[in-house]
């Protein structure tokens, strides 16, 4: 049976800079420095990358749905000027008072992406900035990882621990480049132990 590859992402922070006032339009959308390559290299290794974020903005009237399509086409585009490629984004639109279950941090979401994906989520590394989303990797049974490019770099050293303490499987990278590092050396490590049994 073939397995698919596949790696769930954040957006905000992870592979665009996180903006307090959320991303509204396109021209707000600004990469974070490496993230586009990083997919690409990826995406060459077989992974593939779906997106998924929490868009509250849209259930509290800041921005609305033409326009989030309008940011995402943007971000697949950049995505594709660097010869990478999300497969598919999903958003929770919600606002956190309305106690939805796809909104992180809880897994509904997450979930949805395995079943969409026939995918056993317990091979599915997802990547985050804040620990709502290490949470829901957690609680959904993904492999958390956190990227420090985001909202987690405002952190100290202790509440990075207190964080750590909260999700302890995760594992801790500077950016989604260091991630993509990560990844591709674990798969050449895997494969050199099974090019080594046969």
């Amino acid at each position: 049976m073939h397995l698919t590859k596949l790696i769930i992402l954040g957006r905000d922070g992870i592979l665009n800079e996180y903006r307090d006032d959320h991303v509204k339009a396109p021209e707000e959308w600004q990469s974070v420095p490496g993230a586009m390559e990083a997919v690409a290299r990826l995406n060459h290794a077989g992974w593939h990358a779906v997106v998924a974020t929490n868009q509250a903005g849209i259930g509290r009237g800041m921005i609305d749905m033409a326009a989030i399509n309008a940011v995402h086409a943007h971000m697949i585009q950049e995505l594709m000027n660097q010869g990478a490629r999300i497969d598919a984004v999903f958003f929770c639109p919600h606002t956190p008072e309305e106690r939805c279950d796809c909104r992180k941090p809880l897994p509904g979401m997450l979930l949805e992406i395995g079943r969409r994906y026939g995918a056993d989520l317990g091979q599915v590394p997802m990547v985050g900035d804040t620990l709502r989303d290490l949470q829901a990797a957690q609680a959904a049974g993904c492999e958390p990882h956190l990227v420090l490019s985001g909202r987690a770099a405002a952190l100290g050293d202790e509440q990075l621990q207190q964080l750590m303490a909260q999700v302890p499987a995760t594992r801790v990278h500077a950016d989604l480049a260091a991630f993509a590092d990560f990844v591709l050396r674990r798969d050449h490590a895997a494969d050199s132990v099974i090019g080594g049994l046969n």
